[in-house]
């Protein structure tokens, strides 16, 4: 089983949801990155979601695309990247995915991304541009690595997609709260479970909620509907926020470690 399987297989046994984290790597710096992933796992967050910036994100709000800028200015190519996640490797088991777009992985080239990929330690990948009927050129190089192929499912995503998607997806489905891009919105929890409900229908895979969770009071009202949430522009927004202070990592750990506590709490009524 894979380490993102292990995980959602241990928390389920637990009664636990898992918390997803997203950073831009290279934002401050891929030795920060590297610093604040270490941090958010001993916060308890079990997942990272490592972002490769791009220069044209489309599916991301202006907090994450002001941060790929900053990254790609840093240097943050994939390779340096994939070379980072080797170096986590040495100290750390969490499960890791790749956030992005298709292009900087087609440049790279995808038989020698997915061979890197499974070298390094990547668990799973998420390809914002790439639906399944499109990600078969890909999912050739890995899938025999073993690697996850994670997939989003939007409000608008009728249970027929979604049972097509699904059945093509591993690792867990992220469902997007709200339409639009990534920071931009608040969710709404009575239709976030209404929608929740609907797909886990047609599925069994791990299903978690990203896309406008940003406090404490949203991560307990979502969490219970959900086998985990995703957390991504608050975090982005904070490491700019505290990018030149000494307390960086604290910081982010302390806000992880706040968001994980509320998501295993029930919501008073």
């Amino acid at each position: 089983m894979s380490r993102i399987g292990s995980t959602f297989s241990s928390l389920r046994a637990k009664g636990e949801k898992a918390l997803i984290c997203y950073l831009t790597a290279g934002n401050p710096s891929l030795e920060g990155t590297r610093e604040i992933i270490v941090g958010l796992e001993a916060a308890g967050a079990d997942c990272i979601e490592i972002g490769v910036p791009f220069s044209d994100p489309t599916a991301d709000g202006p907090i994450i695309q002001a941060a790929s800028q900053r990254a790609l200015r840093n240097g943050a190519t994939l390779a340096r990247i994939l070379a980072m996640v080797e170096s986590i490797r040495t100290v750390s088991e969490i499960p890791i995915v790749l956030f992005g777009y298709y292009n900087p992985i087609l440049s790279y080239g995808t038989e020698r991304f997915a061979t890197r990929a499974q070298e390094v330690g990547v668990d799973g990948i998420l390809v914002v541009d790439l639906p399944p009927e499109e990600s078969v050129e890909l999912r050739h190089y890995t899938d025999p690595k073993q690697i996850d192929f994670i997939s989003l499912i939007a409000p608008t995503t009728s249970t027929e997609r979604v049972r097509m998607i699904a059945s093509h997806a591993s690792g867990f489905l992220y469902y997007i709260s709200i339409t639009g891009v990534t920071g931009t919105a608040k969710p709404q929890v009575e239709d976030v479970a209404k929608d929740v409900a609907r797909i886990r229908t047609v599925t069994a895979l791990p299903l978690v909620v990203g896309f406008g969770i940003s406090t404490s009071q949203q991560a307990g009202e979502i969490a219970p509907c959900a086998d985990g949430i995703v957390i991504g522009s608050a975090v982005v927004q904070m490491i700019e926020e505290h990018s030149h202070s000494a307390d960086l990592v604290a910081v982010v750990s302390q806000y992880a470690r706040a968001i994980k506590q509320a998501s295993q709490t029930p919501p008073r009524r």
